[in-house]
């Protein structure tokens, strides 16, 4: 059984490599991985028209917080 915290943390993080507008990101990732993230407060709701979503500002925090742990090369302001 997959661990889906850790995806959704993976989504999270990775969101932000199609950040634009300051705290939009495009919402090509799985539906059901979109949902847990907005249930956790992480993004506004990824049903509807719209291509992206928004983070929220804990969200963002999350997000950038995830992939410097995630993919970071472990140097400092790097």
């Amino acid at each position: 059984m997959p661990n889906l915290d850790r995806i959704d943390d993976t989504v999270l993080a990775l969101l932000l490599l199609g950040l634009h507008d300051d705290d939009r990101a495009w919402k090509g990732f799985d539906w059901d991985a979109m949902d847990r993230l907005h249930e956790k407060g992480y993004i506004t709701n990824p049903v509807g028209k719209a291509k992206s979503v928004a983070f929220t500002p804990e969200g963002k925090k999350r997000a950038e917080e995830l992939f410097e742990t995630l993919f970071g090369d472990g140097e400092p302001g790097a």
